[in-house]
């Protein structure tokens, strides 16, 4: 199955790995040079193209008239919808995905704009505050089908390292994606200027090994 992925931040880079590991055929379209720089150290070469998000000759050049989906995981919902329209317009593209950066645009994510499946983080945390999950230490919410990944919550306590620094800055581990903050009742969803807050409740994605990192950041230092 040939998969093409489009915006090589953290989210999309982990979905590339995850669907290599699953045997997957995979091309991830990214166009920021300091990203670039990042997605030839973490992926094959030949993965990587280099190009706009909605570059006809980049989009193309990746596979697109070939793939069986398409993920739109770029951090503008403009761009996202876009991706998803042309790919089943243009290029017949069987399967769409696309995230939803801004909750209040999530209203557009549907058949209009031929997207198949939404995929919108403050929409998951929402469920899991009405059905009154316990909040605290780090909890193991859902064990994934295939490899070693978890969806987790944790609890960041006062003292705590990552309190006050910036996503980007915490060298988090590479199998870890943020995926929301709730954060006095609110939902957040994280960017990579985003910093954490003592109390703040974290919604993440990981493997048993940055499991135990992230404790390491998010709870009081011995």
């Amino acid at each position: 199955m040939l998969i093409l992925i489009v915006g090589g931040g953290r989210t999309g880079t982990q979905l590339a790995i995850l669907l290599m590991e699953q045997g997957h055929t995979v091309r991830l379209i990214e166009w920021r040079n300091d990203v670039l720089s990042r997605l030839h150290h973490e992926l094959p070469t030949e993965v990587i193209i280099h190009g706009k998000p909605i570059d006809p000759v980049a989009l193309e050049q990746a596979g697109i008239k070939e793939a069986d989906i398409l993920a739109a995981v770029t951090t503008s919902d403009q761009e996202n919808l876009t991706l998803c329209y042309f790919a089943k317009q243009v290029y017949k593209v069987r399967r769409t995905i696309a995230r939803v950066n801004n909750p209040r645009n999530a209203w557009l994510f549907d058949k209009t704009f031929n997207v198949d499946v939404e995929v919108n983080q403050a929409e998951l945390i929402s469920r899991l505050i009405e059905e009154e999950m316990a909040m605290g230490s780090m909890m193991t919410l859902l064990k994934l089908k295939k490899g070693d990944y978890s969806l987790i919550e944790e609890r960041i306590v006062a003292g705590a390292r990552a309190i006050g620094i910036q996503i980007k800055d915490l060298n988090l581990p590479e199998h870890v994606v943020i995926a929301a903050i709730i954060r006095k009742g609110e939902i957040i969803v994280p960017r990579g200027i985003t910093s954490f807050k003592a109390g703040d409740e974290v919604l993440l994605f990981s493997d048993s090994e940055g499991a135990t990192q992230i404790k390491e950041l998010f709870e009081i230092p011995v």
